[in-house]
């Protein structure tokens, strides 16, 4: 199966961040990963390869509030993932868009979590 131009593209703008970016344990990645209709975060550690902390328009806390594919959504998973984060004693973490330009839902998320507490 051939992959459309749009999806190579992306491909490419992902290896060329992840060429820079490595999640330590004192400093794991938050990667981010935007669908259609949802939008999720996970917070790695690419030293043990471990996810330590995730959040999605399909989490618990977050599935009765409404539109998923939106901005609002966004900033709910971003407050979610700073939130579960600081639970978990995790403060910096490092950004990695997953090769999606840093616009709309995906800035949105990065704007709420860094408004709850999240340094990067």
């Amino acid at each position: 199966m051939a992959l459309s131009p749009k999806m190579l593209s992306r491909q490419r703008r992902q290896s060329r961040v992840r060429r820079r970016l490595r999640g330590m344990d004192a400093r794991p990645r938050l990667c981010v990963y935007r669908s259609g209709k949802h939008i999720y975060a996970q917070v790695i550690s690419d030293e043990t390869g471990r996810t330590l902390a995730s959040a999605s328009t399909l989490s618990a806390a977050l599935k009765e509030a409404g539109k998923s594919g939106n901005k609002d959504a966004a900033k709910r998973v971003g407050a979610l993932i700073a939130q579960v984060c600081q639970e978990r004693g995790i403060r910096d973490v490092v950004f990695d868009r997953n090769g999606f330009l840093y616009h709309g839902r995906v800035k949105a998320l990065a704007e709420a979590a860094r408004e709850a507490g999240l340094q990067f």
